[in-house]
């Protein structure tokens, strides 16, 4: 069987699986969640060692500390996928909900109810967590998944399967619901991407080629989440301890991640008295600090930023920062380089704040809070199936809502059309 038959025949067999998985009860797809993360806790010493193959072998490559940060499964990380599963089994189903019912003048009472969207392609790099991750999300709102990963994550990816399928496979539920494509061959990726008959929708999960390639090459609809070019703005009317530890967590905390700071605007009223104690506190936590001219006017051994540096997602221990006049030079910054992910306005000045909030169009916009919130664990939605910087159908991180449509429902007693 060629790669083309093969991936056709994964993509037809999750198709049959989803009219299954559609009309679940909660309870049934409750209990599948809660026992894949017994079973991937039970399991933390077997993954682990297969997550050691694809370590030593991105090492081997000379994978960027960036990407074999993102490549680990630690006991947290184990304990993490576990209960993210808990959480998205804890969360309420929206498959079958009603919303939005009304009258019409002839008697019939029109809603529109969630319905699964059906197959769901996840293609991703590095992570294994999203084998997890996709899977509970995927199944719970009542939808098949197929999932490729990385190359560099193939044998931690193959056991987190394994573990899921069989659980499904315990409780007599199709294992082709969830499927995991276990070859490196990379026209897997673009077979699949052809299947717009069986699969309905991709989510691509990744750095930005990766995200651009399956854009270009596919006939199915894609979420599409290139970068995380994410900025803090700190204004004048800010408290500059807060402001600190804001800026410190969003940019050390975990900087090979989407929702890490990249750029922070400073303004210029301000900029004497806290960009030195800023640049004190990044340099300790070892970060390169690259700034404009003016930033170099008062921390003058600041590496020099360029034009490029205001574009790049570093996902590394590199800030670049700019003073900026005010709020107006701080937004037409955002809009001119941003990637519509997440902005962050640092200020006590509360009208200000909510101008941030209407005229700054990223999927998430905070005050006073670290850009690391930004993810659907944090915002309470369970583990998220990803990011969408595009705005339709659905824009920042997924939960379960997104992962469905609605169809409209027409209830009546015999009316006609004349």
């Amino acid at each position: 069987m060629d790669i083309r038959e093969e991936m056709l025949r994964l993509a037809t067999a999750a198709q049959q699986a989803a009219r299954q998985m559609a009309v679940l009860s909660s309870g049934v797809k409750n209990e599948l969640l809660l026992k894949m993360a017994d079973a991937l806790e039970a399991a933390g010493s077997q993954l682990q060692a297969e997550n050691q193959k694809d370590l030593q072998a991105g090492r081997d490559k000379g994978l960027s500390n960036a990407m074999l940060d993102r490549l680990t499964l630690t006991d947290e990380r184990i304990k993490g996928m576990a209960d993210g599963l808990r959480e998205v089994a804890a969360l309420p189903d929206p498959v079958g909900e009603i919303t939005g019912m009304w009258l019409r003048p002839n008697g019939i009472q029109v809603g529109r109810q969630r319905i699964p969207l059906g197959v769901i392609g996840i293609i991703y790099e590095s992570r294994p967590n999203v084998t997890a991750d996709a899977a509970g999300l995927c199944l719970k709102s009542g939808n098949a998944v197929i999932l490729r990963g990385g190359s560099e994550a193939l044998n931690s990816n193959r056991a987190i399967g394994a573990i899921l399928q069989q659980t499904m496979a315990e409780l007599g539920l199709p294992q082709a619901a969830l499927q995991v494509v276990t070859t490196s061959d990379r026209n897997a990726v673009t077979e699949l991407l052809k299947l717009e008959e069986q699969i309905d929708l991709i989510i691509p999960r990744g750095g930005e080629g990766l995200i651009r390639f399956v854009a270009e090459h596919s006939r199915i609809p894609v979420i599409k989440h290139y970068k995380g070019v994410c900025h803090t703005f700190v204004d004048k009317d800010a408290d500059l301890q807060m402001a600190e530890e804001i800026c410190l967590n969003e940019k050390v905390q975990r900087p090979g991640v989407c929702n890490a700071m990249e750029t922070l605007l400073i303004h210029r009223d301000i900029a004497d008295t806290f960009l030195p104690q800023l640049t004190a506190a990044m340099r300790k936590a070892g970060v390169e600090v690259r700034g404009c001219e003016r930033s170099r006017a008062i921390v003058s051994d600041l590496l020099p930023a360029t034009e490029d540096d205001w574009y790049a997602e570093y996902l590394d221990l590199i800030l670049a920062v700019r003073i900026v006049d005010g709020y107006e030079q701080a937004r037409d910054h955002i809009q001119a380089y941003g990637s519509l992910h997440t902005e962050v306005i640092v200020t006590n000045n509360y009208q200000l704040s909510q101008r941030f909030l209407r005229e700054i169009n990223s999927s998430v916009v905070m005050v006073n809070a670290s850009s690391r919130f930004s993810d659907g664990n944090q915002l309470g939605l369970g583990a998220e199936i990803g990011i969408s910087t595009t705005k339709l159908h659905s824009f920042g991180p997924m939960g379960l809502e997104d992962l469905t449509t609605r169809k409209f429902v027409v209830l009546g007693n015999g009316q006609v059309r004349s």
